[in-house]
């Protein structure tokens, strides 16, 4: 039997990568002033709102059967590079001046947020 946890891995992961997000911003913010501060904001909203998405998705297939889950996890991985696709396309036509290599950085550290989650938050 589960135990259900009240802050569980895949929250831990989320508010991490908003931590991520803001700390990235701050550090382009001080060495840049405000507008140097849009570009990673948007990076990290680019990485984060599909992951928000996916969690959403799997958490409303958790009392589905194990066809069930799987099928949301495929639709929802697909839906989430799909996004994450469109959420690039919309900041690059929508905000032309924006800095590519600030987002990108932001971007790549928020979904490397992943990556440390597997060492520091065992359960």
């Amino acid at each position: 039997m589960a135990v259900e946890n009240k802050f569980s891995t895949v929250g831990k992961i989320l508010y991490g990568q908003i931590l991520m997000t803001l700390v990235i911003a701050l550090g382009f913010f001080w060495l840049g002033g405000w507008q140097s501060t849009i570009s990673p904001l948007l990076g990290g909203g680019i990485a984060l709102l599909p992951n928000v998405y996916f969690a959403y998705k799997i958490y409303l297939a958790r009392d589905l059967p194990a066809q069930g889950i799987l099928n949301a996890f495929y639709a929802g991985e697909t839906i989430k590079l799909v996004l994450t696709a469109a959420l690039f396309a919309v900041v690059v036509v929508r905000f032309p001046a924006v800095d590519f290599l600030a987002l990108l950085t932001a971007y790549v550290a928020v979904l490397s947020v992943f990556w440390f989650a597997l060492f520091f938050w065992r359960d």
